[in-house]
């Protein structure tokens, strides 16, 4: 069965240090936002880039969104104030903290501890935010099971291509992209290797950035090939491909209403009215309890994006 979670088709990703683009953020049609103290923004600019953030999650209009601050990683001086001053001062506005460079599920229970001391130091439900896993090493891909089952917290295994990269040595400068040397996909076994982890712990599995940014047919083809295998969605980094991500990550409309229709379909053949029967012939086509299975996975994504059907079943007349 699909994953229940937030909608995560397009996840994009707003420096904490621009107030410009906080503002500009909430006004777009991603299905999340992650406030970044990491990578996009300088060390001199961090304490005011978490002043910015708390100040943006308190203030800002962030309906219809999942609301996501990435702080910096543990291997740095700047990871607990990042978590201690965002979450005091706005984790009532806050779903999730997302945290980069995992490699070992120790790192992923260090913030839930953390987490918890302060949702019951000021108040806050406790358990109620969310946990983001993002694998940018070889160490955090073989610990990839560990980290998706070191806390009922984490809501999302995400992969960090660019970091991935350098830390295997790939002889590459293009970000997500084929390497023509290659003959075959150079990320497959990475991406397999993560949705595995998510799936056998019920997490949402997030493909990571590309970075040829104006590229927009080129970001569609690389986030099939994630949105194929059944990645839920993948982050974008400009306006511009948050249209490419929220189609691509949702099911086509005839795919989506033949989902629905198999589903009501074999609810009806099973019950009582129906005969009872196990497998039978839907038009061309044979269903039985694998089919139903397969298309609760595509009803389940075209109902997070909001899709509605456009045809519907009717029972046969006796």
């Amino acid at each position: 069965m699909a994953v229940v979670g937030r909608p995560r088709r397009s996840c994009l990703a707003v420096p904490g240090s621009s107030v410009k683009m906080l503002g500009k953020a909430q006004g777009l049609p991603a299905d999340q936002v992650f406030l970044d103290l990491e990578d996009a923004v300088a060390p001199l600019a961090k304490p005011d880039a978490r002043k910015n953030i708390v100040a943006a999650l308190n203030e800002g209009d962030w309906a219809g969104k999942t609301r996501v601050v990435r702080v910096n990683d543990l291997t740095t001086p700047w990871t607990y104030r990042d978590v201690i001053e965002v979450v005091e001062g706005a984790g009532a506005n806050l779903d999730c903290v997302m945290l980069p460079k995992v490699q070992t599920a120790a790192q992923v229970q260090w913030l839930d501890l953390t987490l918890t001391q302060i949702e019951k130091t000021i108040g806050l439900e406790v358990g109620r935010i969310g946990i983001e896993a993002q694998i940018e090493n070889a160490a955090g891909l073989v610990n990839v099971d560990a980290i998706a089952a070191a806390s009922p917290r984490v809501e999302t295994i995400i992969f960090g291509p660019a970091d991935f990269m350098a830390s295997i040595n790939m002889r590459s400068l293009v970000v997500g992209g084929l390497i023509p040397d290659y003959p075959g996909d150079p990320y497959h076994y990475i991406l397999m290797r993560i949705l595995m982890a998510a799936r056998m712990h019920d997490k949402q599995a997030i493909d990571g950035p590309f970075l040829q940014i104006r590229d927009v047919d080129a970001f569609r083809e690389v986030a099939r090939r994630s949105a194929a295998l059944g990645f839920d969605g993948k982050w974008v980094l400009h306006p511009g491909q948050i249209d490419a991500a929220n189609e691509v990550y949702q099911p086509a409309q005839a795919d989506y209403d033949h989902a629905e229709l198999i589903l009501d379909a074999y609810e009806h053949y099973t019950s009582e009215a129906g005969g009872r029967l196990g497998a039978v012939m839907l038009g061309d086509e044979m269903i039985d309890e694998a089919s139903r299975k397969m298309a609760l996975v595509i009803s389940a994504k075209g109902r997070a994006a909001g899709m509605s059907r456009t045809s519907s079943f009717t029972p046969p007349a006796e």
